[in-house]
């Protein structure tokens, strides 16, 4: 089975200290959990940025300051920079990132209920991420809520209208009011992805670690993190998004997966060596 690819979403945009001291805001603090991640095997960053009172913001400048303070931390890793910010932020706040030509990014699929709230993500803010990413060769990674999302996005592809084969996908699963983290609906749609694509789960709350076994189980890739979960098992808050990891690689290790270096990481995921 191919090895598995661990990533970690050190922070997220709603999650706060108040639920977790650990959460980072600052540049230090974010580069603290992204090292805390990437040494205990992540090979892949997942990353929102703030400001240092911890506000969401998609700010270019925020990004040009902490991501290469990132990489310098964590020299191989592969950073995939938020485009869904925070909702309530306009696409054009939310593309900001891109400007900064990341190998990578997220790229969300399709409107959704999120909790009380609607996250936007209409037909001409989806035409116009994709084209940002085909202009600055940014490979998506595309993020399903929901099963529409899916067949949404291939859809596009099939028009060149995002970027195509091979396609990374990550099933984002147990979000209130989206679809529920269960084996059953992981399995649907890793069934209906293209031929050749890639895919992770990421398990929200107390879905996180029912789809990291499920996940590993599939030969799929996982991802943990504070923006999607904070607790290492039920009353038992994480110290670091790194102890988060080492989970991951404990429940991998039972069940017979081997970790995915970044260069593997990359390697699996069609991404030219850094």
């Amino acid at each position: 089975m191919e090895k598995l690819i661990i990533t970690a979403a050190i922070c997220g945009a709603e999650v706060t200290k108040e639920h977790n001291p650990a959460v980072p805001y600052t540049l230090e603090e974010m580069v603290r959990e992204a090292k805390s991640a990437y040494d205990a095997g992540a090979a892949v960053i997942h990353v929102h940025v703030r400001t240092d009172d911890g506000k969401p913001t998609q700010d270019r400048a925020r990004f040009a300051e902490i991501l290469p303070a990132i990489q310098a931390a964590c020299p191989d890793a592969i950073l995939i920079p938020s485009t869904g910010g925070a909702v309530g932020m306009t696409p054009e706040e939310r593309l900001q990132p891109t400007e900064l030509n990341p190998e990578m990014a997220t790229l969300d699929c399709g409107t959704c209920n999120f909790g009380d709230d609607i996250f936007v993500n209409d037909m001409p803010t989806m035409r116009a991420f994709g084209k940002r990413m085909i202009e600055n060769n940014i490979k998506p990674e595309y993020e399903c809520f929901e099963i529409g999302h899916l067949d949404t996005v291939v859809n596009m592809a099939k028009k060149g209208l995002v970027p195509g084969d091979p396609m990374q996908f990550n099933f984002v699963l147990g979000v209130s009011g989206c679809t529920p983290a269960t084996p059953e609906n992981l399995a649907f749609l890793v069934n209906k992805i293209p031929a050749g694509s890639t895919w992770t789960v990421t398990g929200v709350g107390r879905g996180a670690w029912p789809m990291v076994a499920t996940g590993i189980i599939m030969g799929g890739h996982v991802r943990v993190g504070f923006e999607d979960n904070i607790y290492l098992e039920r009353g038992v808050k994480a110290k670091s998004n790194g102890e988060l990891v080492e989970k991951v690689k404990a429940f991998a290790k039972l069940l017979g997966r081997q970790i995915a270096s970044p260069a593997e990481a990359r390697e699996i995921l069609g991404l030219k060596a850094r």
